[in-house]
């Protein structure tokens, strides 16, 4: 445990330069004794690490100095590998680069050499959802760059509704089901609350020269959690009542894990045919939307309500009907 953190001490400084005992303790959990005495065996270690006093003042390791990966483990290193997705990297503009990296972390380990490489050879990850191809994202790398530099964009953005055109702060990248969505910041909106903006939906890019301040407070990942859930609850705020046959009860996945849950959750006993009375939760911005879901079940299940969505699927099995008669 403590060669660990003697490591981690070590990777640390040399990632983020100076730093006090008081921050190195709450990094690790430990008194600000425990880090002094972790800092002379460093520096009796031969690790030039020295300290500066003042209220700015802290450890950090003499200009120039750096460690290699020797004291990474297997497991870690073979993590490293897993977490690198060609695709992705590659769309970002960051192929080559991811590449590059991967080249330096093997030559940094010899000894793990075939280890990391087993890697490749094992696992495949594979983001793209069934029966389609990643989206058209040939803005991304300089949406990447922009995000990355925090310079601000022009785009012109085709939504559900209109196509706009909007000077933003990118604020960061997410991929989902292996599609990009832009998180940013409207310039001269109504709001300066972050929006999300589908990559493949931008018609146009042009990067600008003038940058902007990051929110200090800003979390990507803490925002696209809280903004996902939003999405998906706000997208079937409504409830369907089904008839399901036992084929239809398991077709529900082709519908989602909610569906699933939820028919699970409220279905009856079955009848003397093993059919079933049961609620799942459909889109409420469009019936066409709600009847796409239903229609993936085939005839193995009835809408029963609400009343609307029953008359717009009896038309759809209607004019189904003429164009096969």
């Amino acid at each position: 445990m403590q060669a660990s953190r003697l490591l981690s001490i070590l990777l640390l400084l040399q990632a983020r330069g100076r730093m006090s005992a008081q921050a190195l303790a709450e990094a690790f959990e430990v008194s600000v004794r425990t880090i002094y005495r972790d800092v002379d065996q460093l520096s009796a270690a031969g690790v030039p690490i020295y300290a500066e006093r003042g209220r700015s003042g802290g450890f950090q390791l003499l200009d120039g100095y750096r460690t290699k990966l020797t004291g990474m483990t297997p497991v870690e290193a073979e993590a490293l590998f897993l977490s690198g997705l060609p695709g992705p990297a590659a769309e970002l503009g960051l192929g080559e680069a991811m590449a590059v990296a991967q080249l330096k972390l093997r030559a940094a380990l010899p000894e793990r050499r075939d280890a990391v490489g087993r890697v490749a050879a094992r696992f495949h990850l594979d983001p793209v959802g069934w029966f389609r191809g990643p989206e058209r994202s040939e803005h991304l790398p300089a949406l990447a760059d922009a995000v990355w530099n925090a310079r601000k964009v022009r785009i012109r953005y085709e939504s559900w509704t209109d196509v706009v055109e909007r000077e933003l702060e990118p604020l960061g990248l997410a991929l989902k089901g292996g599609t990009w969505y832009l998180v940013g910041r409207a310039i001269g909106g109504r709001s300066r609350e972050p929006r999300t903006y589908r990559v493949s939906a931008i018609q146009s890019l042009e990067p600008r020269p003038d940058g902007f301040e990051r929110p200090a407070d800003f979390d990507l990942a803490a925002y696209w959690a809280a903004w996902a859930r939003d999405f998906e609850a706000r997208l079937q705020q409504g409830e369907a009542k089904l008839r399901l046959s036992p084929t239809g009860l398991r077709r529900l996945v082709l519908i989602g894990p909610a569906a699933v849950a939820m028919a699970a959750s409220t279905a009856t006993a079955p009848d003397a045919d093993g059919w079933v009375e049961a609620t799942i939760p459909v889109e409420t911005t469009s019936l066409d939307h709600a009847a796409g879901d239903i229609l993936k079940l085939g005839t193995e299940a009835e809408v029963l309500e609400p009343a609307d969505l029953r008359a717009h699927l009896a038309a759809v099995a209607g004019r189904l009907g003429a164009l096969y008669a």
